[in-house]
C-alpha cells in the first residue's frame, strides 16, 4: 500500500482554464499535491504559475483558445517538450451564453457546444494518445478529469447550449471510461455547485436569482474555486485508480435538496 496515494510527485497536469476561477484553484491544489502544471488559457495564466512555482513546482504557460480544435495538438505537444509528458488532464475551459430559448441562436449554440464539448472531446483524445503509449511501456496510468456541472443533472434556466454541452460531458465521460478503463486511464468529471466565479457573476448580480440559490444549499454560501481542489487531487491520483466514469458533485448539498 502506498504511503500516500494522493501524492502526485513526478505528474505532468494539463489544466485548461486555469487563469482564473475553478481552473485556478484546481491547478494549484494540483501543484500542492506534487504536480507540476501546464497552465492553459485565452489570456496568460501568469498568477497561477507563479503561485505553482512558489510551491517548488515546474509551470509553464499555454496560450490557446478552445473556441476551436484548432490548438488541440499543440497544447499536448507543448505540455510534453516543456514539462516532460502528460499524466493528468483537467478539461476546465468552457463559456456560456444566456437567453431565452424562444430568442436563442444559432451562433451562441455553436460557441458554447464547440468550447464545452467538442474540444473537450477532442483534447480527451489528443491527451489519450501521449497516455496509451506510455502506460504500454512504462506503467502508471493517465487520469482524466472532466468539468461538468448541475446542468449535467438538471435542466437549468435560459442556457440551453450550456445544459445540453453539460449534459454531454457527463455522457462522454461515461463513453471515455468504458474504452480507456482497461488502458489504464481514468476518466471521471466533477460537477461544481454554484461557484463564486466570472461565469456566475450574473447569478450573483442578480437579487432575486441569488436569494432562490442561496435558499437551496445546505451548506448556506456559495462554493469558491478552491472547494474543488480536493475532489481534483482524489481523482488525478492513485486513491481514485477503481474509480471511473463517475461525475463527483461537490455542490454544497444542492443535490441533495
Amino acid at each position: 500500500m502506498m504511503a500516500n496515494p494522493f501524492d502526485l510527485t513526478g505528474q505532468v497536469a494539463v489544466v485548461t482554464g486555469a487563469n482564473t476561477g475553478i481552473g485556478q484553484g484546481i491547478a494549484l491544489a494540483l501543484a500542492a499535491a506534487g504536480a507540476d502544471i501546464a497552465a492553459v488559457g485565452r489570456s496568460a495564466a501568469t498568477e497561477t504559475v507563479e503561485k505553482a512555482r512558489a510551491l517548488g513546482r515546474r509551470a509553464e504557460i499555454i496560450s490557446a483558445d478552445l473556441s476551436t480544435i484548432e490548438p488541440v495538438d499543440r497544447i499536448v505537444d507543448e505540455a510534453v517538450e516543456k514539462l516532460g509528458g502528460i499524466h493528468i488532464l483537467v478539461n476546465n475551459a468552457g463559456i456560456i451564453r444566456r437567453n431565452d430559448s424562444i430568442d436563442f441562436t444559432e451562433e451562441d449554440w455553436d460557441a458554447v457546444v464547440d468550447t464545452n464539448l467538442k474540444s473537450v472531446f477532442f483534447l480527451c483524445q489528443a491527451a489519450a494518445k501521449k497516455m496509451i503509449p506510455r502506460i504500454e511501456n512504462e506503467g502508471g496510468r493517465g487520469k482524466i478529469i472532466n468539468i461538468a456541472s448541475m446542468l449535467t443533472f438538471q435542466g437549468g434556466i435560459r442556457v440551453p447550449s450550456y445544459t445540453a454541452s453539460k449534459s454531454g460531458i457527463g455522457g462522454l465521460t461515461k463513453l471515455l471510461a468504458n474504452e480507456w478503463a482497461a488502458k489504464g486511464i481514468n476518466v471521471n468529471a466533477i460537477a461544481p455547485g454554484y461557484i463564486a466565479t466570472n461565469n456566475t457573476a450574473a447569478l450573483q448580480a442578480d437579487a432575486d436569482r441569488n436569494r432562490s440559490i442561496m435558499e437551496r444549499i445546505p451548506a448556506g454560501r456559495w462554493g469558491s474555486p478552491e472547494d474543488m481542489g480536493g475532489a481534483a487531487v482524489f481523482l488525478a491520483s492513485a486513491a481514485s485508480d477503481y474509480v471511473q466514469g463517475h461525475v463527483l458533485a461537490v455542490d454544497g448539498g444542492w443535490l441533495a435538496r
